[in-house]
């Protein structure tokens, strides 16, 4: 009996994080407040691991707050300096650059009806999140909200006070200003309808699409109703009109309104305090498929049990790497970025598995998972690596995601939202992720139409939404001032035309191989070694003067660089790291030119140029103590446990990636190549658990010794002394133990 509980305890141990609280689990390590400020555009909100459905509050309309949705860029439903809520969303973006979604919003009041977002919303008070749930109390009704969700549907409980009560349906409030939207009560129980989304960097209008919805309450309104605001007229037949531009309320009406401010509520009467939970069920294809999706996933299942089984998914995930040592506020920034970094890219397939196709938005399905929100000039660079580490098997679906939307669309997706091309930012970023997944070991893909599409993207001339300006970068090698952000996309082509050549290298294609791995240096040829920097040049082949490396900083506008300048961008050439040393006249030159970086204040650690700067001291030998001592600055500096505690846009997990590998003591330096570069763990010991369907190792460990505050003394792989900064992917998931020994 002893031996069995002594057996017990010891798994029991290994369920939870860390040594020294062995009751608790990973997510209660996770505060979803993080990111909420300082422009990070996480929301707080209730989601399930890469969930289509989410339950954020919705704060960001309204005079009272400090930023409105309308007075600036803003591109998150929720800010944590806010005070004034108008609702809660339920289909969301997390830390994306521009603005989208939160949409079909719910609100609970008390007292007579009111339908103006502006006059119901309410300030409110004792806020809680936890993986899977957010609270919340409105001051103005003392209505106590809880919310949690399951993949596709969001799952509110209201717990209102004895007396007259209402719950709003908005269909007319939306972060964007993107409108247009059906509504239908089929029951007191439930509500139908449809709102338009589509105005990611208010791109491609004419490419919005419809998001459905099936809202069912667990307790039948006593009267319902619809509402419609419409727009106000002038001229003589609007002197008729005695309720122009006012809203109309139509009580119990049962056909279907369509407008553009249109919504819906269910009134009560309480003779007691009594609870109602409101179910909504989500889908990007019909509205047939949102009630499927909220009956296969819900029904029969109350608030509490949706709520456990959720943050059962999220405990499961999270422990697949379990840190010990460290502080509690430390543990928190790590667990967080990682529940950060599971977030998206998302699911957009319905339970039966019918998703729209690029392009068309055919109805097509899927047998596994259809992935969506591929911000790939952002996550190519650490992302990505992350998840074919820690879970490949998400990393697979995600590749043939990505080959799905080749055969539908044509191209590879470089910024795809809710299957539609955003074509975001600059560069061919899906080659890079191809080759990295594959090299990495992940190999259940179809490689041979991976290659096909990436060759495709690079070198077909005509009609290219991939690489404007490909004619000119291939002609001269490089592109000049007549492309937009000239020499940073130089940069992004060549880090993907290498990959290219490691892929084409790998499945022996010889010629192509040669041909891309030539091509990948072309950068080469902007390269000033008067300023010992890129400067861009004119088609004629002459620099471009009058030119200022420091203009571009801040997202200003520049001539050759897409939001960066020259000393941001001028160091992005992961894969041509050893030949940028040499262009700079060597290892000395080159510590000083990028110590100036750090020294003039010119890193950016909120934008994804340059993040991987505090590394690249690795590559000479005797420097590499300034990439521990920067790494670390870094960590504390700007990854806190507070709203603020992201440098700013979490860009679909990047920046949380970004700090998960800082803290475990390993960086992907080079996407598209299975190594890592080393620096100093922040943990005593991280131990990851492998998917053996992968890898032939159980687990790897990584672990620290000696004083935590010193340098790197020693590196031991496996037991044996281990000689470099870098580490072979392979030998990690083997069932690697690196031991980093500190002095």
């Amino acid at each position: 009996m002893r031996f069995k509980f002594l057996t017990v305890l010891f798994l029991v141990y290994f369920m939870f994080c860390g040594s020294r609280v062995v009751s608790q689990e990973c997510t209660t390590y996770v505060n979803p407040f993080i990111g909420t400020s300082n422009f990070g555009a996480t929301n707080p909100g209730a989601i399930a691991p890469r969930g289509m459905a989410s339950v954020s509050p919705f704060n960001v309309s309204g005079k009272q707050n400090k930023l409105e949705k309308d007075s600036r860029w803003l591109s998150n439903p929720y800010v944590h300096e806010n005070t004034f809520l108008t609702g809660f969303s339920h289909v969301n973006l997390s830390g994306v650059g521009c603005p989208d979604l939160g949409v079909i919003l719910l609100m609970p009041t008390t007292g007579a009806l009111e339908t103006n977002h502006l006059k119901y919303g309410s300030i409110y008070k004792n806020e809680v999140a936890k993986a899977g749930y957010y609270s919340t109390v409105l001051n103005k009704y003392n209505i106590k909200v809880e919310t949690t969700a399951s993949t596709r549907v969001g799952i509110s409980r209201y717990s209102f006070p004895k007396g007259e009560a209402n719950i709003l349906l908005n269909l007319g409030l939306g972060l964007t200003n993107e409108q247009g939207a059906s509504i239908k009560v089929v029951s007191p129980t439930e509500i139908e309808g449809m709102r338009t989304v589509g105005s990611f960097c208010y791109y491609k209008p004419e490419e919005n699409y419809p998001v459905y919805f099936v809202a069912k309450f667990s307790k039948p309104a006593d009267e319902f109703g619809v509402w419609r605001k419409p727009r106000i007229y002038k001229g003589v037949e609007a002197e008729w009109m005695t309720y122009n531009g006012k809203t109309r309320i139509m009580k119990g009406y049962k056909k279907e309104v369509v407008g553009d401010s249109i919504g819906s509520y269910f009134k009560y009467n309480f003779s007691e305090p009594t609870q109602v939970e409101v179910k909504v069920g989500v889908s990007y294809v019909s509205i047939e498929n949102a009630r499927e999706n909220l009956e296969k996933e819900t029904e029969n299942q109350t608030f509490e049990t949706v709520y456990k089984n959720t943050s059962s998914q999220w405990n499961n995930l999270l422990s697949k790497i379990k840190v010990e040592g460290g502080s509690e506020d430390d543990k928190t920034v790590f667990y967080t970025a990682l529940y950060h970094t599971l977030i998206h890219p998302n699911t957009l397939n319905d339970y039966n598995g019918e998703y729209p196709s690029m392009a068309t938005r055919e109805t097509l399905k899927t047998e596994g998972t259809r992935f969506t929100v591929f911000s790939f000039w952002d996550t190519y660079r650490n992302l990505h690596q992350l998840m074919s580490l820690v879970y490949p098997k998400q990393q697979s679906n995600m590749v043939k995601s990505m080959l799905n939307i080749y055969d539908e669309s044509g191209w590879l997706p470089k910024w795809e939202l809710n299957a539609t091309e955003t074509t975001t930012m600059v560069g061919d970023p899906a080659g890079i992720i191809l080759t990295d997944t594959y090299l990495k070991g992940i190999t259940d893909f179809g490689v041979e139409k991976a290659y096909e599409a990436m060759r495709k993207s690079a070198t077909q001339l005509e009609d290219n939404p991939l690489r404007p300006g490909v004619k000119e970068y291939w002609s001269n090698g490089f592109l000049t001032t007549q492309n937009r952000g000239s020499v940073s996309t130089t940069q992004e082509y060549n880090i993907t035309d290498y990959s290219i050549s490691l892929l084409a290298k790998a499945l022996g294609k010889k010629d192509d191989y040669k041909r891309f791995y030539k091509q990948a240096f072309s950068y080469r040829n902007l390269y000033d070694k008067n300023l010992k920097l890129l400067h861009p040049k004119n088609p004629d082949g002459s620099w471009y003067e009058p030119f200022d490396p420091l203009a571009g900083a801040n997202f200003a506008e520049n001539i050759g660089f897409i939001e960066g300048n020259s000393w941001q961008y001028s160091f992005m050439v992961s894969h041509d790291t050893k030949g940028l040393i040499k262009l700079m006249g060597g290892k000395k030159q080159f510590v000083n030119q990028l110590e100036k970086v750090f020294d003039s204040n010119q890193f950016d650690m909120a934008n994804e140029p340059d993040i991987g700067y505090p590394f690249l001291f690795n590559y000479v030998k005797d420097e590499e103590w300034r990439s521990q001592k920067l790494v670390k600055q870094l960590v504390n500096q700007y990854f806190k446990n507070t709203p603020d505690g992201l440098p700013g846009n979490d860009d679909t997990g990047t920046m949380s990636a970004w700090v998960i590998y800082s803290m475990m003591g390993i960086y992907p330096i080079s996407p598209g190549e299975p190594f890592y570069t080393i620096t100093a763990p922040m943990f005593d010991k991280i131990t990851i658990e492998l998917d053996d369907a992968y890898y032939k190792g159980k687990q790897l460990v990584i672990e620290k010794t000696g004083d935590s505050s010193g340098k790197i003394n020693t590196i031991q792989l496996n037991g044996k002394s281990h000689s470099g900064y870098f580490v072979n992917h392979s030998n990690l998931v083997e069932g690697g133990h690196l031991t980093i020994n500190l002095k």
